[in-house]
């Protein structure tokens, strides 16, 4: 079998149990996830470190495959068993032949916006009405969901009011089960080995809460809304296929009231909080240089995989507990320039041709970059003070720029000013920021 040759920083699924380690081994059991360190002792060996565990000791590559990178698939469904406006008869003839427990959801055509949950039980095909109040989901009154995806995971679980367990999902034509992939692909984390603390952050898709999993701390994204889950689904795809130190690591997902988005713990809180509650006294330029410099070199990463991040912003870059800032929220992160909402872009920090023309490009993103960097050197403070954002929009349409903030070194300010040109094509790239950032910093220290 020819050798395997992982880097370190792979992370690897563990094929078979090992849970007799000889000295220096780790113990594991199938399906586990291990970091690889780096080389091991002996031949097809490696270093690695348990991701829940968080021992480190040799591991036998052969006993190991990697942990694919999620392929961002339109087929890939949270709800494969949900087959859209069909009527009765037709869910009927889709669940031939009848074995019991085989189900599917469709949305009711006699009462819009209603579902309908079809259920095959001794030859018959039973027909649940579910009904939509108060925002939530019921059959019977007595148990409410949140969405479908709640509710299917508790009938698979519990009989309640209806007539068997589901058991067998009938897939809609076309569509591949989520569950199935994250779980093939050792994304799918386990839900009983999941603590939630307290709410950190309140975003419009859903509540952010520290937690703890397998005695790690973890940020958890909870996204309760089915539709909105099934497209964060991609975001989730997007980041399996990311590593890197300046970016915030995704360490897996649970299917549960919804998606739940697990990552790392950033306990320092969000980069604009942390400068704002700390000052100038307390953080120096160096300091303020090495942030600019850790998100510089997360975005030439993305820029590298031809990703854009389209709200890069003071709030969307964490600090790690030992003062690492990273990027997180690749909410809005695609390949190539997709049409967006523009009620939702955040003025201040879009480019003039994203805000016109929905233009998105590396150059929007190094746009954004400016900005961010005015936030860091300004200690946190919100960017074009006193300034509405229909005031923004038309002034820099017009060539206004933001001035300097105080104390800001000179050859920084003229970075945020390159990046702040008209033109996307005379900005500079993130790889040759990063150059200038570097040579900035061998200067200050």
């Amino acid at each position: 079998m020819a050798m395997k040759n992982w880097t370190a920083g792979t992370q690897c699924v563990a094929k078979k149990d090992h849970c007799k380690p000889k000295d220096g081994e780790i113990s594991y059991h199938k399906g586990d996830i291990l970091t690889l360190v780096g080389p091991g002792m002996r031949k097809g060996e490696y270093t690695a470190r348990h991701n829940t565990t968080g021992e480190e000791g040799q591991v036998s590559g052969s006993n190991l495959r990697e942990r694919e990178a999620l392929r961002i698939d339109p087929k890939l469904s949270l709800m494969p068993w949900f087959h859209g406006k069909i009527a009765g008869q037709q869910a009927v003839d889709k669940l031939k032949p009848t074995e019991d427990g085989l189900f599917l959801v469709r949305e009711s055509v006699r009462h819009p916006g209603d579902f309908v949950l079809c259920v095959c039980f001794s030859q018959k095909v039973f027909h649940y009405r579910v009904i939509y109040q108060d925002n939530k989901l019921t059959i019977d009154n007595m148990q409410f969901f949140d969405n479908l995806i709640d509710m299917i995971e508790f009938y698979s679980r519990n009989r309640g009011a209806i007539a068997t367990l589901l058991l067998k999902p009938k897939k809609k034509e076309g569509l591949k089960s989520a569950e199935t992939k994250l779980l093939k692909s050792g994304w799918l984390l386990d839900l009983s080995k999941l603590t939630l603390g307290e709410i950190i952050g309140e975003g419009e898709f859903g509540a952010v809460f520290a937690g703890e999993y397998a005695g790690q701390r973890v940020a958890v994204k909870i996204i309760k809304c089915d539709v909105t889950a099934q497209a964060f689904l991609e975001e989730t795809s997007v980041m399996t296929n990311l590593h890197h130190k300046n970016l915030v690591p995704l360490l897996g997902v649970i299917l549960h009231n919804g998606l739940h988005i697990v990552t790392e713990l950033m306990t320092k809180g969000n980069l604009v909080n942390f400068l704002r509650s700390r000052g100038r006294f307390a953080v120096s330029v160096i300091q303020l240089l090495r942030f600019a410099l850790d998100v510089c070199e997360g975005m030439e990463h993305l820029e590298s995989k031809k990703l854009l991040h389209r709200d890069l912003a003071g709030r969307n870059i964490l600090v790690s507990e030992d003062g690492v800032a990273k990027i997180s929220d690749f909410g809005l992160a695609r390949v190539g320039s997709m049409a967006v909402d523009n009620s939702k872009l955040p003025v201040k920090w879009t480019a003039p041709e994203a805000l016109k023309n929905k233009k998105f490009s590396t150059q929007s993103d190094v746009w954004s970059y400016g900005v961010l960097l005015w936030e860091i050197f300004s200690y946190g403070r919100q960017p074009y003070p006193k300034m509405t954002v229909n005031e923004v929009k038309e002034c820099v349409e017009k060539g206004y720029r933001m001035d300097p903030p105080d104390e800001c070194p000179a050859d920084v300010y003229s970075i945020m000013t390159s990046c702040w040109q008209t033109e996307p094509k005379k900005r500079p790239s993130f790889h040759k920021l990063r150059e200038r950032l570097e040579k900035e910093l061998k200067l200050h220290t």
